[in-house]
């Protein structure tokens, strides 16, 4: 995985961008449009609900040295605060064992304000081919 480019194409989908990969730390971001709004016309939780995710995911993965693919099997956000514009999340791993990370992330806005908070426990796994490499 390479900055700006995420391989996953749900993330491509949504507009993330990795900004930020190092050591067990990462960084994506966003410019929040309307597409990306629920009703009350800010990111919708599950926008960032799946940027912490993500951030998570790839602190972990750059974490590894085997360069093994994760899976999320434990996941908690807390929303603090709505996000409007932009929002970027700050993913890094707190405790890995050979088999797992333990990773929390952080929702910030354009002006660096707390928007929410996760920890995440993700399971390494060697990267198996996909549906499509299959074909």
């Amino acid at each position: 995985m390479i900055a700006g480019k995420t391989e996953v194409p749900f993330l491509d989908l949504l507009g993330i961008q990795v900004t930020q990969i190092a050591d067990g730390q990462s960084e994506l971001a966003i410019d929040i449009t309307e597409q990306h709004m629920n009703s009350w016309q800010v990111a919708h939780g599950g926008l960032l609900l799946t940027m912490v995710d993500a951030a998570m995911a790839v602190a972990a993965r750059s974490y590894d040295a085997a360069d093994r693919s994760v899976v999320t099997i434990e996941l908690k956000h807390s929303f603090l605060q709505a996000a409007v514009t932009h929002a970027r999340a700050k993913g890094r791993v707190i405790h890995a064992t050979p088999t797992m990370a333990f990773c929390e992330a952080t929702i910030l806005d354009n002006d660096d304000k707390i928007c929410g908070h996760a920890t995440g426990t993700f399971k390494y796994f060697k990267r198996l081919p996909t549906r499509l490499e299959k074909n």
